[in-house]
């Protein structure tokens, strides 16, 4: 099966899950090539825990409210 007829199975949720995946593998492959895996995976780590602590997009909820 080829990438586009498994594309044509996805649901418009998951093909759009998959095009973050493929940008997050992106910028964490050019931030190993410009900084090494160290800085890499402290920066991802860093921004999950940003996530689970309401820290990415509370400024934005602020703004709104």
């Amino acid at each position: 099966m080829t990438q586009t007829e498994q594309q044509n199975q996805l649901t418009e949720d998951e093909i759009s899950k998959d095009k973050f995946f493929q940008r997050v593998a992106a910028i964490a492959e050019e931030m190993v090539k410009e900084h090494g895996k160290d800085f890499s995976m402290g920066t991802l780590v860093l921004a999950a825990r940003w996530i689970a602590e309401n820290k990415i997009g509370a400024k934005e909820e602020t703004k709104q409210n």
